[in-house]
């Protein structure tokens, strides 16, 4: 039997995944257009731009790519959501513990792990467990325990449809298709409620996290996201088509040399649901889906993430320090007085070890030169070889837990303080997270041997 490749399983579910939130969020539609427009505009006034991203192989993945993210309530929830994600040729990568910046839970990103896969759909969903350990008040810790308990978030079919996966190794076409069908159900917005009015403003009160996720009958998607190469523009002009930008992007200042992740968003919908009452149905609304953008940027070494971490940390100290009145244009001036320390050079970023890079043979070996590592700056130098920046495929902590809390309705955070436990949500997904770091060293690596064998043999790619 034929299996459909699992990257074309994952752009299947992907396409699927965006036209149905699209239908459900129009103003989503809105933003991609808006970030096609900037993307265009970009690509056609920087033609360096365009020939690097094009040489990497970045610009056919430009306009499929998405991330998304959900909230998951129990253990069994996770795991099933990892084999589903199996499926489609996603892996959970990195652990991310939202509770030191106020938030309930702890979350991976599934996605592909190859640059192979990358560069064909670098679909990502971030995905959250909530931690009801963390709520002081027991009792409702109980109830939505209890709550979360009679619900199933995958449908028969389509757990069926993973068992046959395992089993025999993947899914023919005919398969996949239904496969697609089924596992966007559990993604499915539903404007009912499973719980009274009564009980969802009690664990609104404990968390409006924890509310959207113990309150309905799945886990509906709460945003997806497409990439843009210019973030500011994309904010400017966000309000000129209708939209309402939060107010501050996350993550590192506007650079020349851009690094990890920048995101805003639009703030999320006050949408009409219906809560179960003792005589048919009770009214109210609920705050939880909207519309974010990111801009992706080099992916940084465990150095460049400790000197990102001490600037940010800076700012966000100084911003806090001259807060009176200064309002979004206080923090930002603090953000880029804080990295006027960091490197906005690919090369000094390289030289200086602070992030990852991938290389390839791009012009026949000089004479005198040795395809060896020890000659790589002279072979950069001479043009032979070229090292592009490998895109930061993954999250920031402090910028999801910024969107996050900018769209529950409040900025106020709680305090759960710092309580990692990423022993537990493996145990809870199935297997061991996949270090990040660990990836992101072997394609710089692999592609250094890769290049400079090519160079010895004579066989280069034109950049």
């Amino acid at each position: 039997m034929t299996h459909l490749p699992a990257d074309e399983i994952r752009s299947l579910f992907s396409r699927a995944m965006s036209d149905m939130y699209r239908k459900e969020v129009p103003q989503y539609g809105t933003l991609i257009e808006l970030v096609r427009d900037v993307n265009r505009e970009m690509l056609a006034a920087d033609s360096d731009l365009r020939a690097r991203m094009d040489s990497a192989g970045e610009i056919a993945r430009l306009d499929v790519e998405r991330h998304g993210a959900i909230r998951l309530g129990t253990a069994s929830e996770l795991f099933n959501i990892r084999r589903m994600f199996a499926v489609m040729g996603m892996s959970p990568v990195g652990y991310y513990d939202l509770s030191v910046a106020g938030l309930p839970v702890h979350s991976t990103a599934f996605r592909p792990v190859s640059t192979e896969a990358l560069q064909i759909n670098p679909f990502r969903v971030f995905t959250s467990l909530i931690r009801l350990e963390l709520l002081e008040d027991r009792a409702l810790a109980a109830e939505a325990e209890e709550i979360l308990s009679r619900r199933k978030i995958v449908t028969d079919d389509c757990l069926a449809l993973i068992e046959k996966a395992e089993a025999q190794g993947g899914l023919g076409a005919s398969d996949a298709e239904a496969f697609v069908a089924q596992a966007l159900e559990t993604f499915r917005w539903h404007s009912e409620a499973t719980v009274p009015a009564e009980t969802y403003e009690r664990l609104c009160a404990a968390h409006r996290l924890i509310a959207d996720v113990v309150s309905f009958r799945g886990p509906h998607i709460n945003h997806l996201t497409p990439r843009t190469l210019d973030i500011d523009a994309v904010q400017k002009q966000m309000p000129e088509r209708g939209i309402a930008p939060k107010a501050v992007i996350e993550g590192p200042p506007r650079r020349r040399a851009d690094i990890l992740l920048r995101q805003t968003s639009f703030k999320a919908l006050e949408e009409r649901i219906l809560f179960p009452a003792e005589t048919g149905t009770e009214e109210g609304t609920h705050t939880a889906r909207f519309g974010e953008i990111e801009q992706r940027g080099v992916a940084l070494t465990p150095a460049g993430r400790e000197l990102y971490d001490r600037c940010l940390a800076e700012a966000r100290a100084a911003a806090a320090v001259g807060a009176s009145g200064e309002g979004a244009g206080g923090y930002v001036a603090a953000l880029d007085a804080a990295f006027e320390s960091f490197p906005d050079d690919h090369d000094s970023l390289r030289r200086d070890g602070l992030a990852f890079y991938r290389y390839r043979a791009a012009a026949p070996l000089p004479a005198g030169l040795q395809a060896s590592p020890e000659a790589v700056e002279q072979l950069l130098a001479s043009g032979a070889l070229v090292a592009d920046p490998q895109v930061y495929e993954d999250f920031l902590p402090v910028s999801a837990a910024g969107i996050f809390q900018s769209n529950l309705g409040t900025d106020e955070q709680s305090n759960f303080g710092e309580s990692a436990n990423r022993e537990v949500f493996e145990a809870a997904l199935g297997r061991e997270v996949v270090s990040e770091m660990a990836l992101y060293e072997e394609i710089e690596r692999e592609s250094l041997t890769q290049a400079l064998a090519a160079l010895a043999a004579g066989e280069v790619t034109p950049a």
